[in-house]
């Protein structure tokens, strides 16, 4: 029994101490920490330089120049306005007709942008063959410029020369005047458009469906899962965050339109195109009312902040449920 007992206790050994770094070795590591902390600095400064010269500089100026009369045919800020400017584009119906046109390209163009990137997406990501193939095919538009998009679907849209119009006529129906006609022509934009920006969220799809874990695949197959069972239950929910992404980022987009429009169709015809910015170009550098114009633009920017800011809520809110 004793013996026991001092074999217990014999066995019993002290918890190992950590031995106390050298102070060489701490000076050493702190050191290191802070020429870490120093190298991010010197590569963050000239980022945040241009940051500021390029973004918030002007974006404080445009909110200055928005309380007075600035012209660019006189030299200075002009006249004090206070909220004039703001409240003649409140008042305007011309501001308001455009940012309703500025909204209807947003309701035209975010769905099937949003739906055929991601049905494309997941049709590129399930090809046996010729991957790389689809993937270039419907990114490649995207690199294209916007004078050079606008080109080709002019060509397209042209009538009785164009493709389209041999297209249609071919099948007995009547060609339409696409740029010409207050009914077509902004659906032609958001044609336009659907086929040029659709290789931007296709790509984020595509990014969002390799991070899926392919155990999830194998274990609903063993069970019995078919492809579409597979889509709705695994791949539809596990990409809820970068559909939140690519809708909001789409709106963003469709919100700032301006460059297929204004060489498109210059807002014709009768202004039925004229999106909120080219408004904006046009009393700023049309009508040479450049105070009136960033207060314009100051309240298109609220609009623009307002939905960064829901979806910064929706991310918060997703993050919160995981």
């Amino acid at each position: 029994m004793a013996a026991t007992t001092s074999s217990s206790s014999a066995s019993v050994q002290p918890p190992a101490q950590r031995a106390p770094a050298a102070p060489g070795v701490s000076h050493r590591v702190t050191a290191g920490r802070a020429g870490h902390g120093r190298a991010a600095v010197w590569f963050l400064t000239p980022f945040v330089v241009l940051y500021v010269l390029f973004i918030i500089g002007p974006a404080i100026y445009m909110v200055v120049l928005s309380f007075f009369d600035t012209s660019l045919v006189k030299g200075g800020l002009g006249g004090f306005a206070g909220l004039r400017n703001y409240g003649e584009a409140l008042s305007s119906a011309d501001f308001w007709s455009s940012l309703w046109h500025t909204i209807l390209f947003t309701i035209l163009t975010t769905p099937p942008l949003v739906v055929l990137s991601l049905l494309f997406a997941l049709l590129a990501e399930r090809a046996k063959r010729g991957r790389w193939f689809y993937r270039l095919a419907f990114f490649l538009p995207y690199v294209l410029p916007s004078a050079v998009v606008a080109l080709i679907w002019i060509w397209l849209y042209t009538p009785v020369l164009g493709l389209l119009s041999t297209i249609v006529t071919s099948v007995g129906f009547s060609e339409p005047n696409w740029l010409g006609d207050p009914n077509w022509a902004m659906v032609s934009l958001a044609i336009t458009t659907v086929w040029w920006t659709l290789g931007f969220n296709f790509v984020l799809y595509l990014a969002g469906l390799q991070e899926i874990p392919r155990d999830l695949y194998e274990a609903s197959a063993m069970d019995g899962a078919g492809p579409w069972q597979q889509v709705w239950r695994i791949t539809l929910p596990m990409l809820a965050r970068t559909t939140t992404l690519v809708v909001v980022l789409q709106i963003i987009a469709s919100l700032k339109v301006f460059d297929q429009m204004y060489i498109m169709t210059s807002g014709g015809p009768n202004f039925s195109t004229r999106p909120v910015l080219e408004y904006i170009y046009d009393v700023g550098f049309t009508d040479l009312r450049t105070g009136y114009a960033a207060a314009a633009s100051t309240l298109f920017f609220i609009v623009v902040l307002i939905v960064s800011g829901v979806w910064l809520y929706m991310t918060r809110r997703q993050e919160q449920e995981l």
